[in-house]
Order: structure tokens, then sequence, then C-alpha cells
């Protein structure tokens, strides 16, 4: 066996963003690397994930997960290879997706690592299509927005990693109409030519409002929500009596260093009976098996495609996580640490 490596780099949150982060509020630094203790497996990182999410555990304010503590090493989804085990039912060679992200070496409790089959999928797409963003995308159109048959359904961020899933997965559902929204002339091609989506507009040519109702004149009976702010708003005005949403994420507003107001329109919520509900992935884990079993085939038949944009080296990862913020990734960005 191969000596184990002595050194691996990480990335540390060195100081609390205000607004938008900077490089500065960051810093990769070494740390030593041991044998792992009982229990536990040593993993060296194929492929670690930026989600927006991470934006919001940099703020030192109670929420659903808690926030990156300062001059200690960030965490997120990760996939890797064992190197190291102390654990009974792994062994060295075996790939297993994580929570130790954000580094190049991953000292891991087993008990949360699960074992990936890298002969089904690229490793990366454990990550993404396979993995949390591909169940989100699942439980938030089907479980959470009760998504049928028939419905017309406006995504936003559709170009992103959750926002292509729930397009495609409408439309292979028997959507009447799916719109997207995204935030380049190039993005939206990619919707329509590529993924399959009825619609799609650039949200930054002209208001959102009036580019949905001409997109969807007959009104939408489902939103999935990644954006928040006017695309919300501009929801509330297009939806059909009984219209749901799911309220996913708010890119729009994570950034902002004062409060955001609130949609414009809310009133319209009680005439036409809407549903407006919130959406954490980890309530809807019962859904895997499921989950996993029907992506599968679609992403075999070849009737679901997935994209990502992968940016080298751990080095890059601060870069690669503020690119996602930017919007400058198609569907799921990662950071590759594949020598």
């Amino acid at each position: 066996m191969s000596a184990l490596p002595t050194v691996s780099r990480e990335w540390h949150l060195v100081r609390r963003p205000s607004g938008w982060p900077v490089p500065e509020d960051f810093a990769l630094r070494e740390a030593p690397v041991a044998a792992p203790a009982e229990g536990r497996i040593l993993v060296r990182n194929l492929y670690f994930s930026v989600d927006p999410y991470m934006r919001g555990r940099m703020n030192d304010v109670k929420s659903y997960t808690p926030p990156f503590q300062l001059d200690k090493p960030m965490d997120g989804g990760a996939v890797g290879e064992v190197i190291a085990s102390d654990a009974d039912g792994f062994a060295v060679g075996d790939h297993v997706v994580h929570g130790l992200g954000w580094r190049e070496i991953a000292d891991v409790p087993a008990k949360h690592a699960i074992k990936v089959d890298a002969s089904l999928a690229p490793l990366s797409a454990y990550l993404g299509v396979l993995g949390m963003t591909g169940l989100t995308a699942y439980a938030g159109l089907f479980d959470v927005a009760s998504f049928k048959e028939g419905d017309t359904v406006f995504v936003s961020g559709a170009a992103g990693a959750v926002g292509n899933q729930v397009g495609q997965m409408a439309r292979l559902k028997g959507a009447a109409r799916v719109i997207g929204s995204a935030g380049s002339d190039e993005k939206v091609k990619y919707l329509v030519e590529e993924l399959g989506f009825d619609a799609a507009f650039n949200y930054k040519n002209g208001p959102v409002g009036k580019q949905l109702r001409e997109a969807a004149p007959d009104g939408i009976d489902v939103y999935f929500d990644n954006v928040g702010g006017d695309h919300l708003e501009a929801a509330i005005t297009s939806f059909n009596v009984g219209g749901r949403a799911t309220i996913c994420g708010m890119i729009a507003q994570y950034n902002a260093t004062e409060p955001t107001p609130g949609p414009r329109n809310m009133a319209l919520i009680i005439g036409k009976r809407l549903r407006l509900q919130g959406m954490l992935v980890n309530d809807h884990a019962a859904l895997q098996p499921q989950f996993v079993s029907e992506v599968a085939d679609w992403i075999g038949s070849g009737e679901l495609k997935y994209n990502e944009t992968v940016v080298g080296g751990v080095e890059n990862g601060v870069e690669a996580f503020l690119g996602l913020l930017r919007g400058e990734n198609t569907g799921k960005m990662l950071v590759s640490l594949s020598k």
C-alpha cells in the first residue's frame, strides 16, 4: 500500500462577508493528515460541491444548518476514494459520498459516508443529478408542489443545477408547458434547444413579469423558485387559481446588505388560493430509493440530460463558489481534485 499523504489543503472562512463575498474572506491552509481512528475512514476527495446555501452559512445567524466557524475548515458535499480505513464495511479503493468537502483529504466518520458505484454513473453525478441536487428537484416538484400531468410549470434559475432538472422532470411527466428564466441568452438557448423547455427568457432583457406573461399567456400552475424577488412577484401575478410554489432558494437576496422588499402583490394569494411552501431536501430522504430508480432510468435512456461546470484544483474552490453566485455555471458547479 502506498504511503498516506501527510498534509492536506483545506479552505477556511476567515472573515464573515458583508454583502458579496470576496477572496479575502477565505484562506487556503495546510493541515496535517493522520491515519484514521476506529470507526473512521480517510478519503481522498475527487470532487466537492459548491452550492448557493453555503452563502447563508457564512453569516453568524441561526438557521436550519449551522454557520461555518471562523478559522475552521468549511464543509459540504464531496465524493472521493477511500485511502485508509478503520471501519467495518469500508475498504481501500471504495468510492464514497460524504459531507466534508472544501479539502483534499477528509477524515470521515464511517457512519456519515455512503458507498457509491462508480460503474453506474460518473462519480461527479452523485453530487448532482443523482445526489442532493437531483433529489431537491424531484421532491420539490412532485412532493412539495404536487405536480400533476397537464400543469404549466415555471422555473427560475432554470439553467442551474436544480432548475434544469426540475424542468426536464416536469416535461417527462407530462407538463402542458415548461418555462424557464436564466441570466444569459446562451443559457436560454440551452434550455430550449438542448433540454426541451417550451420557452425561456433572459431576465436581464426586461421586466420578469412581462416576459413571463408572454411566455405563459394562459398562466402557470406550478412555480419552482430558486431566485425570489421579482421572479416570485411575477409568478404570483401569473398563477392560475390553485397554483403551487416550491420555495427552494432566493439567490437574488443572499448578498443583500439591507432587508429586501417582499413581493408587492401578496394579496393575490388569497383570491387565487395559492400555496407557497418552503422546502429543505433533508425532509424528503424517504423518497431517495424511488428517486434514484426513476432518475437513473431517465439518465440511462438519455431522456434526462445533465450538465456540470467543473473547476479544477482545490486552490480554485473559492473562485468556483463566487462564479456560482455570479451565475457563471450551467448545471451543477463542482471543484475537481483529480490528479
